[in-house]
């Protein structure tokens, strides 16, 4: 196979126009993200071929193409292309997808830029509406490729140290392309790194080696994680993975996965063909692709001698040995019937589950098994990224909320350092205050024993008071009775007296004043008895004393004619006796007055009006009274 690349105009970085265009990822906005292929259509009518890939994803998969184009025209790397060198490309493109070519149109898109550069919502613009709209599946997209391959493998390929051909290098640079993240600038990540090195050492029969590749993602991971696609060839091309391997035996297993994962080759080998004119048996070389079985004189596919269409009607089946041909199997289409003879029966088992396949993914509208791989292992990595864009995120959060319960968890610290301080602070204070209040506790208790000790002094000394106002009282009722007896002798005195006064001539008026004050002691007794019984039973025992001796008196008043004689005689004897009981009263009298007045002597008084003390009537005489007046004063003064 001719591998040289095809002539195509001249694009020299050189040429021209100054004007330039930056090409950026950004171009990307114009065209959607690829896509699978679309499912078989409802109005698909049985037999018709359907597409590989929808529009859009084939407009993604020619943009890759196109941005390696333009980054090589890119030579000074400032994102800018001129304008001669977009015009030369637009024509090529044109050329190879079998678009017309309108060079006015370009001229006209580009009109209002003469004085400056173009930007990049120039050249997209009329790229997308001009080429890429009216792009149809009806071109070789392998020339497609060469002539962008062509434009930007000499700016980025050194192959001095290389030990693959420019043909397989540019089978790499294809396959780059199909395996590369949607993403610009393109790149290819090491999963997918993996899933080609791992297809390349099967198709040179080797054995994947999976400690030396996990060095090497070391190495990327150390970096970037990924290659760009010069880089990728520069792996390959140096053998890092094809140690013990010669050149034609790595470019074999190039060539092998270029035609599976590029070409959509699933199967491809020698097999015997029955003829439909003149029933023989021919030998050819067959390759199957999701959508047909072609056929082909030899290997080098320069003959084809037909093509088998697959749709979901059609149906594979094995068919007993006749006509001296073994492991025959009959594939029917919807237009015509082949009859296959395989090498061996392994041969004709991997050939009809191949085919079986392919009508299946027909039947489903699915890709062909290694592109649905392909989509499978993007949309795997795009969850894997956002599950880890979310675990980063979440982690972001636990982080956030962490540092913010740190600083809450600091602030606390901080808080229980501070309360910590106010509590030993306080405890501090607490503490003197506990010792003041002990040491002021002490001094009360101190204070309360002197005041205890004095109260008991004072109750001693009270005791000892009332031991002797209680032994005065005992005087006093001792002196009472001597009082009374005194007054008794008094009384007799007195009654002696007035029987002498009887027998004078004023006997009987004194007696009828003597009658009066009676009957007003009698009445007093009568108001004293009310008061209290135990002054009513002492005054009823004075009272009947006196009536008795009232009595006593009236019977005397009788006598007193009689006896008037004998009294002036013994008047004389009677006034020495009074004069003898005057004094004893008087001083039973002044020891009375000495204490407190607790008893009054009974006796003679003026005629006239009498004290009335809470005591009852003549109770204290006048010097008495003023002489308690007195002494109630002094104490009155002394309390205040």
């Amino acid at each position: 196979m001719d591998t040289s690349p095809p002539a195509y105009p001249s694009l020299c970085p050189q040429a021209g126009c100054s004007r330039l265009l930056r090409f950026r990822h950004r171009t990307r906005a114009a065209a959607s993200l690829p896509r699978p292929p679309r499912p078989l259509r409802e109005d698909t009518q049985p037999g018709e071929d359907t597409p590989c890939f929808s529009t859009m994803a084939l407009r993604d998969e020619l943009l890759k193409s196109i941005w390696h184009a333009f980054t090589a025209l890119d030579v000074d790397k400032s994102g800018k292309v001129s304008k001669s060198q977009l015009k030369v490309l637009s024509h090529n493109l044109c050329t190879v997808m079998k678009i017309p070519h309108d060079p006015v149109a370009l001229e006209e898109h580009f009109k209002d830029d003469d004085e400056g550069p173009v930007s990049n919502q120039g050249y997209m613009p009329y790229l997308n509406k001009f080429i890429l709209d009216k792009v149809q599946d009806n071109f070789d997209r392998q020339d497609f490729n060469k002539m962008c391959w062509t434009l930007c493998f000499r700016k980025n390929l050194g192959q001095s140290q290389l030990l693959i051909s420019n043909d397989d290098a540019f089978k790499i640079w294809c396959i780059f392309n199909f395996l590369s993240e949607d993403r610009y600038p393109l790149i290819i990540v090491t999963e997918e790194i993996e899933y080609f090195l791992r297809k390349l050492t099967e198709a040179m029969g080797g054995s994947w080696v999976e400690e030396r590749f996990e060095d090497y993602k070391l190495h990327l991971d150390s970096k970037q994680q990924c290659l760009n696609a010069w880089e990728l060839i520069s792996v390959v091309g140096a053998g890092h993975f094809s140690k013990g391997m010669d050149r034609q035996t790595l470019s074999m297993g190039i060539n092998d996965v270029y035609q599976e994962l590029i070409l959509d080759v699933l199967k491809q080998g020698y097999m015997m063909k029955k003829g439909h004119k003149r029933k023989n048996w021919t030998e050819r070389w067959f390759t199957l692709k999701p959508s047909s079985i072609s056929y082909y004189v030899g290997e080098d596919l320069a003959e084809q001698k037909g093509i088998i269409i697959l749709d979901g009607n059609c149906t594979v089946e094995p068919l007993p040995d006749k006509e001296g041909k073994k492991c025959l199997f009959l594939i029917r289409s919807s237009l015509k019937s082949f009859e296959i003879s395989a090498s061996d029966k392994k041969k004709k088992q991997e050939w009809i589950q191949a085919i079986q396949i392919c009508v299946s993914l027909l039947r489903q509208g699915r890709p062909a098994p290694h592109r649905e791989a392909r989509q499978k292992r993007r949309e795997l990595r795009l969850r894997q990224q956002a599950e880890q864009e979310e675990l980063e995120l979440r982690m972001r959060e636990l982080q956030t909320a962490n540092e913010a319960k740190q600083l809450e968890l600091e602030k606390m610290r901080k808080a229980l350092e501070e309360s910590a301080a106010n509590a030993a602070e306080e405890e501090k204070k607490r503490l003197q205050t506990q010792t003041e209040l002990q040491d002021r506790y002490k001094m009360d208790l101190e204070r309360e024993k002197l005041v205890r000790q004095q109260m008991e002094e004072q109750m001693a000394q009270k005791s000892t008071e009332l031991e002797q106002y209680l032994q005065r009282v005992r005087e006093l009722e001792d002196m009472y009775r001597q009082l009374e007896d005194a007054l008794e002798d008094e009384r007799r005195a007195r009654q002696d007296e007035e029987t002498v006064r009887k027998l004078q001539a004023r006997l009987l008026e004194e007696e009828a004043m003597k009658r009066a004050e009676l009957e007003q002691i009698h009445l007093r007794q009568q108001r004293a008895i009310s008061e209290t019984e135990a002054e009513k039973q002492e005054l009823e025992r004075e009272r009947l004393a006196k009536e008795s001796a009232l009595q006593a008196a009236m019977k005397q008043l009788e006598h007193l004619e009689q006896e008037r004689q004998g009294a002036l005689e013994q008047y004389q004897t009677v006034m020495k006796k009074l004069e003898d009981a005057a004094n004893n009263t008087k001083s039973w009298k002044h020891k009375v007055a000495e204490h407190e007045g607790l008893l009054r002597l009974i006796q003679p008084g003026s005629k006239g009006q009498k004290l009335i003390t809470n005591w009852g009537p003549a109770a204290f005489s006048e010097a008495e009274l003023s002489l308690r007046e007195k002494k109630w004063q002094e104490m009155k003064n002394q309390a205040e």
